[in-house]
């Protein structure tokens, strides 16, 4: 782990531009790298399937009581730089991350900018709670389903509901929802008023990363980069494969939009659970 860290910091040293600032700069004088400690216990505890957390206040960080001052510290961190507009690095449940704020039109288009990402596909959003889902999208399943499948590494598509940036994906009435089961980006998400925008931090049509360093070419066009330490087996390419992506928009069925990391206890939620069938059938 020192290991790790010091070569992420002799990266951040090569990178770092000529103006000096808070933490280690990655660009000229523009973005920093944050080291994240170990989580600690949380007041509340989240979790898959129906773990029972309770709703928290959207713009508030949730309770983070056991949580390190350099943790809390990393949260407020990001949440001003996704504030002031910018685009943030970040550990999640499968994948690393680049995050921004959904409502923000300026920053969703530096987002496909930064990725070379084709301007017809979609964005996921990013919320910290099951609860904060039915501002942002008409909900046609139980709510007991989305508890079983969120958090986790699963997108549910919906159909978005008018609270939703028009600028974001205007090109479908559907949109993507991730509630990743990492505390990081649970904490953020609800530090924030609004939706993340969430991708994966690597050049479009280019491999899923699971460490900082193997996207350290994006840092120069970074607010933040928040190092989570390695995401799984660096070594194992079923680590990469990002989460199962599942359309829940026509009532009754499912479509597999991407099979991803976690597709068959999800199809046997979906179809033992609930009844749903695959809407080819």
């Amino acid at each position: 782990m020192a290991r790790a860290a010091l070569a992420v910091a002799r990266a951040a040293e090569r990178a770092a531009g000529p103006g000096p600032g808070p933490g280690l700069g990655l660009g000229p004088g523009r973005a920093r790298l944050v080291l994240l400690p170990p989580a600690g216990e949380p007041a509340e505890r989240g979790g898959r399937a129906g773990g029972g957390s309770a709703p928290v206040e959207p713009g508030r960080v949730a309770p983070e009581r056991g949580r390190p001052a350099e943790w809390r510290e990393a949260v407020a961190a990001a949440a001003g730089a996704l504030q002031a507009g910018g685009l943030v690095a970040v550990p999640t449940d499968t994948v690393y991350g680049v995050a921004c704020l959904a409502q923000d039109s300026a920053a969703v288009r530096s987002i496909y900018s930064l990725k070379g990402r084709n301007g017809s596909k979609p964005l996921a959003i990013c919320l910290g709670d099951v609860e904060r889902l039915y501002r942002y999208c008409h909900v046609n399943v139980p709510d007991q389903l989305l508890r079983d499948l969120l958090p986790g590494p699963v997108t549910l598509v919906l159909e978005r509901s008018e609270e939703l940036n028009k600028d974001l994906n205007p090109f479908t009435s559907l949109v993507g929802v991730r509630i990743p089961d990492h505390p990081f980006m649970r904490d953020l998400a609800r530090a924030c008023s609004g939706p993340l925008a969430l991708t994966s931090a690597n050049i479009s049509s280019q491999g899923s990363t699971l460490t900082v360093l193997e996207f350290q070419d994006l840092w120069p066009q970074l607010s933040l980069v928040v190092d989570g330490g390695p995401i799984g087996d660096i070594q194992s390419p079923e680590c990469r494969l990002g989460s199962t992506v599942v359309d829940l928009s026509v009532s009754g069925k499912f479509s597999i939009i991407r099979p991803g990391c976690a597709l068959t206890p999800t199809v046997e939620i979906l179809k033992k659970k609930y009844g749903l069938v695959p809407e080819s059938s």
